[in-house]
């Protein structure tokens, strides 16, 4: 039987895979996610209530500015974890993949609690198996590759020891 989660994805999932949702959703989401956050002091993510998320924290490629992006990500065993660049279908890689390919050493906070990863771009020849693991997550995510009409940066992160103590 399916679980009440499973049932709202599959209404879910659907509209976001319409024009309107893409068109809008960059624009309203990030706000609600920071409000959502602050508001739960970063323990629950709006996005969380669907679907695993996280919170990157990466140094801007070409600012070195601190930068924090709410992502969905999928378990890849081990604690390791995919992320997809697809920014709704739009037909530029988001701002925090470049971040990760100048700065491949990262953090993320999954469920308030923050720990150091490395990102490393997963290769032609795994993306297939990457794809369909985040697929059965999200079934159709990979429609927002092929609408984009660009190869979307996929990322495996990684966690590594921190050498200045515990994680946060």
């Amino acid at each position: 039987m399916p679980t009440v989660q499973q049932l709202v994805r599959s209404v879910i999932a659907p509209i976001t895979r319409t024009r309107v949702f893409r068109a809008l959703a960059p624009v309203v989401l990030p706000p609600l996610e920071w409000v959502v956050g602050r508001v739960s002091g970063g323990r629950v993510q709006l996005s969380g209530l669907l679907v695993p998320s996280l919170v990157l924290h990466t140094i801007g490629a070409k600012s070195g500015e601190p930068r924090d992006t709410h992502l969905m990500y999928t378990a890849d065993g081990r604690g390791r974890a995919i992320v997809a660049g697809t920014t709704f279908a739009q037909e530029r890689h988001p701002g925090w993949t470049y971040n990760l390919l100048a700065h491949p050493d990262a953090s993320i906070t999954v469920r308030g609690r923050r720990m150091p990863v490395r990102a490393s771009l997963i290769g032609d020849e795994e993306r297939d198996e990457a794809w369909a693991r985040i697929e059965a997550q999200w079934p159709g995510y990979r429609g927002y590759e092929r609408d984009s009409g660009r190869q979307v940066r996929l990322f495996r992160l990684q966690p590594v020891a921190d050498r200045r103590g515990p994680a946060m």
